[in-house]
């Protein structure tokens, strides 16, 4: 945000801060959304070079609809999917273990 922007909205007693303040996320908390959402990232571009969503579905026991929902980092998605389907894209451990390594 630029700074005029910045000095706008507090002028008009708007509060400037991160998704983390405004959620009030522990940093254990926050890197762990970070992780998750890298993971979705990375199984979405994966899965886009190599199949479709129903054919990943059909690989991992699961569905179309839950594909979609991790690769856009529905909450309720759980971490063991999002690896199992990455896994099933052909990626090995050590790809995943890169994509968290590459969290900020």
């Amino acid at each position: 945000m630029d700074q005029a922007k910045r000095e706008r909205l507090e002028n008009k007693d708007w509060k400037i801060g991160t998704v983390e303040d405004f959620l009030e996320l522990t940093p254990e908390e926050s890197a762990f959304v970070e992780i998750k959402l890298a993971l979705s990232n990375n199984l979405k571009e994966r899965r886009q070079k190599l199949m479709t969503q129903s054919e990943l579905a059909a690989r991992i026991s699961s569905s179309q609809p839950r594909i979609a929902k991790a690769e856009n980092g529905d909450a309720s998605v759980s971490i063991e999917l999002l690896i199992r389907a990455i896994l099933a894209t052909g990626a090995t451990p050590q790809d995943i273990g890169q994509v968290i390594a590459g969290v900020k």
